[in-house]
This record gives structure tokens, C-alpha cells and sequence, in this order.
């Protein structure tokens, strides 16, 4: 695993820059993960279509997306690594951003699919077996349990990340789920129990993929993260000694895990030196979360368009 590490530097032109790189490296997390439930899904489909269970026909094709969401995600990680180059400037680092909102849209074809066979199967009951259901779906909660704690250091910093570790984590509450519902259908005999169950697996895959969707869009729009205060960075910016005004703030995520931020400072007393670029651009990331800073120094407000604030 590689570990994380960040620098700052600057301009005596006025220019200020702090940039982190990106987490630890989840790349043998993303193998592990892909080789087990690559297996489990080819069982589990086979079990399933054998012993009649919707449930469990309704997982694989979960567990699938999720294999192939798995590896957009390892693609993406890998591909924001690739260093700078003079057409794409910030290297490949957005291709997180991109990954994360395939893998919400993979979701959303997976929902349709699963809900069309549930539904024909609300229709058209078949009686299950309930002790295939329960021992294939126990497999899936080992698998499934043991893959999402793979990712779960990494899932409060990353979209990327944390759309895996929630994809892997539903698994398993899902899988827990098709016991319960094979240990039913045992009990009462009532058959309507697995395709309600999938129904239950539908809505927890849709709530998952709603969260996952909304953030991915957000950062593609080039929204301000969820994890920066706009207006706690504006007030710091303009507390800061010899600050008259800041205009043309701008905060954006660069990727899943990297923010950037640029504005321009008004300060009559002229350029403060770099030192002072250095610390702002150290209290940025430190206590904003933002990493990779650029700042104007200007001694008027000539260039100051209407909107200044």
C-alpha cells in the first residue's frame, strides 16, 4: 500500500500552491475483490436459475455490476496517477469523478433488470429451495463482509472508495436478507416470500446507488465538495492580515480525493511575500481539506468586475 503525502509551494508573483496526492494505493484490495466475487457470482446465478430463487438470481446480477464497478474503479485509480502531460494538465486525476458516476449508472441498469424478473416472478411464483438459497447466500456474506472491510480505511476520503465499500457492505446486509427469506419459505411454504425479498434488494441497491449518483454528479458539475465550507473559506480568506476583499473564489474538486481552490485577494499594502502564501496555502489544507491552492495578490480593485465580494 502507498501512503499518503502532500506539498506546498509558491510564487513570489503572487501566486500560492498546496497540493495533495492522492490515498493509499487500493490496488491489491480491488484484485482480492474482483477474483472473489467473480467466483461468487458464477455460483451463485448457477444456484440459483437450479433451485428456482429470485433472491438469489437478483444478487448475482448485483454482484456482477458490482464486479464490473470494481474494476471502473480500480481503472480510475490507476489512471489518476498518470502524471501531468500538455493536454491534460492535471493529469488523468477527474477519471475518478467519471468511474464513480458509470458505476451509479451501472446501478440503475442493474435495478431495471432485477425489478422486470422480480416482477414476472410475482406473477408467475416458483417454489424455491430454501436450504440452496440459505447456504449460497452465507458464502455471500463471508465474501461480501470480508471484501467491504477491504475498503472500509479508505471510505471517508474517496467517492471512488466508499462507492465500493457500500456496494460490498449492501451485499452483505442483502445477502443476509435471502437467508431470511430461504429460512421463510422452509417455515410457512409461502413462495411470494423470495420475490418480496428482491423487491427488499431493489430498494437497498436504489438507495445506495441514489447517494453514489447525487455525489458523482455534483463533482462532475464542479460543485463545492461536501467536505468544504464555502462560506468558512471565504471568512478565513478575508481575515487574513492585510486582506481587504476576496473575489473570484472558486472551489472544485479535482478528483474523488483531491480539492482545488483559486481566488483573488485584495490588499492595498502590496504583495506580502511568500511566506505568508505558504502558511494560507498549509491552513487551507489543513483545516479545509483543500490541497492544491492558487492565489492572486492585487493591490486595487481595477480589475475587480460587479460581483466582487
Amino acid at each position: 500500500m502507498g501512503a499518503e503525502h502532500s506539498h506546498d509551494h509558491a510564487h513570489g508573483n503572487g501566486g500560492g500552491h498546496g497540493h495533495s496526492h492522492a490515498p493509499a494505493d487500493f490496488g491489491r484490495a480491488f484484485a482480492i475483490g474482483v477474483v472473489l466475487n467473480t467466483a461468487f457470482v458464477i455460483v451463485e446465478a448457477t444456484f440459483g436459475f437450479l433451485s428456482g430463487s429470485m433472491a438469489l438470481v437478483a444478487d448475482a446480477g448485483h454482484n456482477l455490476s458490482d464486479v464490473l464497478g470494481l474494476l471502473i474503479a480500480w481503472g480510475a485509480s490507476i489512471a489518476a496517477k498518470k502524471p501531468p502531460s500538455t493536454r491534460f494538465t492535471y493529469g488523468l486525476k477527474s477519471s475518478t469523478i467519471l468511474a464513480a458516476f458509470a458505476n451509479a449508472m451501472l446501478l440503475l441498469v442493474a435495478i431495471g433488470a432485477i425489478l422486470i424478473e422480480t416482477i414476472d416472478r410475482l406473477l408467475d411464483p416458483v417454489e424455491p429451495e430454501g436450504w440452496t438459497m440459505i447456504w449460497v447466500a452465507g458464502i455471500g456474506i463471508v465474501i461480501n463482509t470480508a471484501t467491504a472491510l477491504m475498503f472500509m480505511r479508505g471510505r471517508k476520503d474517496d467517492l471512488n472508495i466508499r462507492g465500493a465499500f457500500l456496494h460490498m457492505a449492501a451485499d452483505a446486509l442483502v445477502s443476509v436478507g435471502v437467508v431470511i427469506a430461504g429460512i421463510a419459505i422452509l417455515m410457512t411454504g409461502v413462495v411470494l416470500i423470495d420475490p418480496i425479498v428482491s423487491l427488499v434488494i431493489v430498494a437497498v441497491i436504489a438507495w445506495g446507488t441514489w447517494g453514489l449518483l447525487k455525489d458523482s454528479v455534483k463533482m462532475s458539475l464542479l460543485a463545492v465538495p461536501d467536505s468544504v465550507d464555502e462560506n468558512r473559506v471565504r471568512t478565513y480568506l478575508q481575515g487574513l492580515p492585510g486582506v481587504e476583499a476576496v473575489h473570484d473564489l472558486h472551489i472544485w474538486p479535482m478528483s474523488t480525493t483531491e480539492t482545488a481552490l483559486t481566488a483573488h485577494l485584495i490588499m492595498p499594502g502590496g504583495h506580502p511575500g511568500d511566506a505568508f502564501l505558504h502558511e494560507t496555502a498549509h491552513a487551507l489544507e489543513h483545516d479545509h481539506a483543500i490541497g492544491h491552492v492558487t492565489l492572486q495578490v492585487e493591490i486595487t480593485w481595477e480589475h475587480c468586475q460587479e460581483d466582487c465580494q
